[in-house]
């Protein structure tokens, strides 16, 4: 290891201030500048889905662009405590646990199959996207990308299909927001029509209708607006959390301890070895 009593006092600064490095926030005492912006510049002037924004591409948003990424992030605030990450958050307050650690519990179990949905929606949309090329996409292209995610991640779908909602009502009111604002050259509607090819052709496969939910409704507003699908879910993440944080809350008030996912009233399925004689 360098013998550090040999480098200039200047170079050591220097070699700290660099560890990190971000260009997303200026900070300094009476400034806190966010992408170049002073802070009491955008307090009262921008919205939270501004300020996400922001932060996470380098520059404001459209009202068009605002407008569609606080519709996608009120649309996906709650879904009842029956959704795991809800009723994470309900027993966790039940067991004892201050409300940022309920947080955190639900926000946990947001992964792969509980939250996921969304950003592999994404990938299944920005992957047939490339298959298009420069093309307009066309029935082709969602075949190909359909069996090519199928051949990689199974037979599920995701953003189509509700196990709760034959319609999902939060999917029609995005992608009608999205039409519209394709109407207004606002974007170029170009995912949402991949969606749709999707729900014709997943239709098709199966021989019932398998609509579009809120994950792909989402899922198409969040490319259409050019975020990346890991962004997809964090995104989701901060929509889901006012849920979580409201349920938290509410539970606190109930007073009720160790709550646990059924009623004690109703009991669970065992499935192991009948009652058996220990001998030794």
């Amino acid at each position: 290891m360098a013998d550090l009593t040999q480098r200039p006092p200047e170079q050591l600064v220097k070699q700290a201030s660099d560890w990190w490095s971000t260009s997303i926030v200026d900070i300094e005492p009476g400034k806190i500048h966010f992408r170049g912006y002073p802070i009491q510049d955008l307090i009262g002037r921008v919205s939270y889905p501004d300020m996400a924004w922001l932060l996470l591409r380098g520059e404001l948003p459209t009202r068009e662009q605002s407008a569609l990424l606080e519709a996608a992030m009120v649309a996906g605030v709650d879904h009842g405590p029956h959704a795991p990450s809800i009723a994470i958050s309900r027993m966790a307050v039940s067991c004892g646990l201050p409300v940022n650690g309920a947080m955190a519990s639900a926000v946990n179990v947001l992964d792969d199959v509980h939250g996921g949905a969304g950003q592999q929606c994404m990938e299944l949309m920005y992957g047939i996207d490339r298959i298009a090329g420069d093309a307009a996409p066309q029935m082709e292209h969602v075949v190909a990308g359909l069996d090519a995610f199928i051949a990689e991640h199974g037979k599920i779908i995701p953003g189509f299909g509700h196990r709760f909602h034959g319609i999902d009502p939060r999917a029609v009111k995005l992608m009608k927001m999205v039409d519209e604002a394709r109407e207004h050259g606002f974007l170029s509607g170009r995912f949402a029509v991949i969606g749709k090819l999707i729900d014709e052709e997943l239709t098709r496969r199966k021989g019932a209708p398998i609509p579009m939910n809120i994950d792909g409704a989402t899922a198409a507003i969040y490319c259409e607006l050019g975020f990346a699908p890991e962004l997809g879910r964090g995104l989701f993440v901060l929509s889901r959390s006012i849920g979580i944080l409201a349920h938290a809350w509410e539970q606190k008030q109930q007073n009720a301890r160790i709550k646990g996912p059924m009623p004690p009233s109703i009991p669970y399925t065992y499935t192991g070895p009948a009652t058996r004689t220990f001998n030794r």
